[in-house]
């Protein structure tokens, strides 16, 4: 009987899929993937109306809560990864409409901080709903550039953070932090 649950529970395995939609591979990975996460400078974003720096100037925040990765080596080709960023996001008293656009880009980088590649892309926040909203969104595929197969994904990085201006960069770098998740 246990061996008929066995084989069950494999076939089940088996028919599940990855994130990239491929039939479930049980082989172990040749080696790590890269890390990545979100750079703290740019891992939140908060606007205002005016140039006051204050609570009741605020119109929306953002914030990336999370980023995950999925890889997959194949022989000696670039890594193509799959990635997961979650968002929280805001709308402040003086945020008049009920959806707003954030910028944010994802940049593959040597482990030494040479950036490879870098692409931005857009997350809408919907506040029909109220004015905390969040956000996962699934970004594929992503190309870490190996050389060949000695390679590890350990070597690169892929990095996540808003498009920020130079004063926005300068709030976060100066630990100023307004989050209006907290109800």
């Amino acid at each position: 009987m246990r061996t008929i649950a066995s084989l069950a529970a494999f076939a089940a395995l088996a028919a599940c899929s990855t994130p990239f939609g491929d039939a479930l591979d049980t082989r172990q990975n040749a080696g790590p993937c890269p890390p990545t996460g979100s750079l703290y400078d740019a891992a939140r974003i908060v606007e205002f109306e005016g140039d006051t720096k204050t609570y009741n100037n605020i119109t929306y925040t953002g914030e990336i809560v999370d980023v995950r990765l999925f890889c997959r080596y194949a022989d000696d080709d670039d890594m193509d990864v799959e990635l997961e960023v979650d968002f929280a996001f805001g709308r402040g008293e003086l945020g008049a409409a009920e959806r707003h656009d954030y910028d944010y880009f994802v940049a593959v980088t040597r482990r030494s901080g040479k950036v490879l590649a870098k692409e931005t892309f857009t997350v809408q926040a919907d506040f029909s709903d109220g004015p905390v909203t969040g956000e996962s969104t699934l970004i594929r595929p992503i190309t870490v550039p190996r050389v060949d197969e000695s390679i590890s994904g350990a070597n690169f990085e892929v990095l996540v953070g808003f498009m920020l201006t130079e004063e926005q960069v300068d709030f976060n770098r100066g630990g100023n932090r307004f989050r209006l998740d907290v109800q």
